[in-house]
């Protein structure tokens, strides 16, 4: 019996269903898109021409979290899934992990831009601010929608077994690679960069992102904002100077807190709160 018909509280989610997170987040995202690369007039002529607003791209998007939503229905049912989306609430962190995510982050892409002779903020569209403002709250619900799947079942899953500086650069490589397919498509902002300083930068930010979520005890809240910050319409073009600065902040900030990033002890380790799991069988 599927235990997604559980109604008591929520078991463990045990190690081995990050494969499945894996397999699914892939299957759906490289299925979307591959679809479009290997067959893009017969894909164009049934789906219509995929842009950044097509439904199928956010659909790709969106397959980590979809994933993970699927993941934890079945090995914990709804309880589990209600428990899951309380790490949305959990807040608390320091003021200098605020100023970070609100202040430097900003600060790395009008750095880059700069370094390059371009403007200290993004070209305002002919449309106004007021379109600006709309495709802002729009990424909010692309991008960061992500971190229910890397931030809320591979970053807690494989800090069980490897400490969280070597977690990060496992998803931030996973992360990079899951993007591929986009790059091979035309109509999206992926065709026009250059994968290698993308792939780079997102094992760097998966790094960054890293003692964030452990410090706010695995909150998925902050990442997101930390996520929605890197795709901020409002900041200027800074590639690849942007990934080149950050991996020197990542160095540190990795050595600012080495001693939480080279020991388990401490790592937040469970997909589901602590209060959730409580009656939870052993599931390694």
């Amino acid at each position: 019996m599927s235990l997604a018909s559980q109604t008591k509280a929520p078991h463990r989610i045990p190690s081995v269903a990050l494969i499945g997170f894996l397999a699914v987040t892939f299957l759906i995202t490289w299925g979307l898109i591959g679809f479009y690369v290997l067959a893009p007039e017969t894909a164009s002529a049934r789906f219509g021409e995929i842009s950044g607003s097509h439904p199928f791209f956010f659909l790709a998007t969106w397959a980590p979290a979809i994933s993970a939503f699927a993941l934890v229905l079945y090995y914990s049912g709804t309880a589990g899934l209600r428990a899951f989306l309380t790490r949305l609430f959990l807040w608390r962190v320091s003021i200098g992990w605020v100023g970070f995510i609100l202040i430097v982050i900003p600060l790395v892409f009008v750095a880059g831009s700069l370094i390059k002779n371009g403007p200290v903020l993004a070209p305002i569209p002919p449309e106004g601010a007021s379109a600006m403002i709309a495709i802002l709250f729009m990424m909010l619900f692309l991008g960061p929608i992500e971190e229910f799947g890397w931030r809320g079942v591979a970053q807690p899953i494989l800090q069980r077994h490897m400490a969280p500086i070597w977690a990060g650069i496992l998803i931030g490589m996973i992360w990079g690679f899951w993007h591929l397919p986009a790059f091979f498509l035309s109509g999206t902002v992926f065709a026009g960069w250059n994968f290698l300083p993308f792939f780079v930068g997102n094992i760097v930010l998966a790094v960054l992102v890293t003692p964030i979520f452990n410090a706010a005890r695995g909150s998925l809240l902050w990442p997101m904002l930390f996520h929605w910050q890197l795709i901020n319409p409002f900041w200027p073009d800074a590639q690849p100077w942007d990934t080149w600065i950050l991996v020197a902040v990542a160095a540190v900030v990795v050595w600012w807190n080495r001693d939480t990033m080279f020991t388990r002890a401490g790592a937040v380790t469970e997909v589901l709160p602590p209060m959730a799991t409580s009656v939870a069988r052993p599931a390694e």
